[in-house]
């Protein structure tokens, strides 16, 4: 039985009358998390700096490949080959077992393969070109060291007597990757396709003003565990004038790991985009910094986690609408504003065959106004 979101659980608003479920009701296979997202970046020393000052382990440096990886036990978060230009390259999920690679590769025309290093993979593209590999049997490694969350005062509990607070100003110590953002001129078939062929299901919908007869056009996507929670979202998916990346998240210990980590990056001269607030959809902390390349990363900590039995949430898009608390969204954060490569995206969007028109366009452009 799924749970009502009118309850309070999560949104003020549930699905109306032949709404879009949210689900797939006999997927091909149900992945089981994110396992590691792909890009190539010119300069992979440089790469590597960030990377060690955001709370990265480096695993493995060659001339042609840096490997990074989260304190907790698992896979890579990133993977960063040599390239003429940064850029997003593939998003890599785990499945729940062999059987399941069989499965995807039957459902999409695929093969299985051997992953370098150990195990196996598929690769697929959604709709608009997205490439999804799915995992089984990659290497993983052992827990490292984890910053310590701080123990607090709250209210009438004393947990921390004779004993002050003192943050060490040091990089938030990366645990895991949490989610990645994506943007598609095709949001619905890119969609629909994630959630029939890897088994994803939906915690929170987001609509343009005026236009919710015309459905959804953004969605926090979680792994269908059953009575296991995940993670609120693992990805996101939001209707936009391009395709590809938007940003990938990572989970720091606390608050004060996240805030002192980002007066270390702040110091090391590192551009902050948006933060410290509380995120609606999620409720994760958050904090957003640019890379060298001017790629878009988050450390949060506090998400909500959900079981398979919560049904989608739906809301109004707005870029008021992501913070429960903290500064405004920066123009920066949303999109950096009007430009000539947003300009040129915006008209090639409008030509050709994709979920984009003109009153879409102009929604979007005010929904995403800081």
């Amino acid at each position: 039985m799924h749970t009502d979101p009118h309850k309070g659980l999560h949104s003020e608003q549930g699905a109306l009358s032949g709404e879009h479920p949210g689900r797939a009701a006999d997927p091909v296979i149900k992945v089981v998390d994110l396992a590691w997202l792909e890009f190539g970046k010119p300069d992979l020393r440089r790469a590597e700096t960030f990377a060690r000052d955001f709370g990265f382990t480096a695993v493995e440096r060659t001339p042609a490949l840096l490997r990074l990886r989260g304190a907790l036990p698992g896979t890579d978060c990133l993977v960063i080959r040599k390239d003429t230009a940064s850029r997003f390259t593939r998003l890599v999920f785990q499945a729940a077992d062999a059987g399941d690679l069989r499965r995807l590769a039957g459902a999409t025309g695929g093969e299985v393969a051997d992953l370098e290093g150990g195990g196996r993979y598929v690769s697929a593209r959604t709709p608009s070109g997205i490439e999804v590999r799915v995992v089984y049997g990659a290497p993983e490694h052992g827990g490292l060291d984890l910053q310590r969350p701080l123990t607090l005062n709250s209210g009438a509990r004393v947990e921390r007597v004779n004993a002050v607070q003192r943050p060490p100003r040091e990089p938030a110590r990366v645990e895991r990757l949490g989610h990645v953002v994506l943007s598609t001129t095709v949001f619905l078939r890119d969609l629909d396709w994630f959630l029939k062929h890897l088994g994803l299901i939906v915690s929170d919908f987001l609509y343009l003003d005026g236009q919710r007869d015309r459905g959804p056009t953004m969605a926090f996507i979680r792994c269908d565990r059953g009575s296991e929670p995940a993670d609120h979202h693992t990805l996101a998916l939001h209707l936009g004038p391009g395709t590809g990346y938007v940003h990938s998240a990572y989970q720091v210990a606390d608050l004060d790991a996240l805030a002192a980590g980002g007066e270390y990056l702040k110091e090391r001269g590192y551009r902050r985009s948006w933060g410290i607030g509380r995120h609606i959809q999620g409720s994760q902390i958050f904090d957003y910094w640019r890379d060298p390349d001017r790629l878009l990363l988050e450390h949060f900590t506090d998400g909500d986690r959900f079981d398979a039995s919560v049904e989608p949430g739906w809301a109004p898009m707005s870029a008021s609408g992501l913070a429960q608390w903290g500064p405004p969204a920066t123009a920066d954060f949303l999109g950096g504003g009007p430009s000539p490569a947003l300009l040129r995206d915006a008209i090639a969007a409008l030509r050709a065959d994709n979920e984009i028109d003109l009153p879409r366009l102009l929604a979007l452009a005010k929904a995403m106004r800081p």
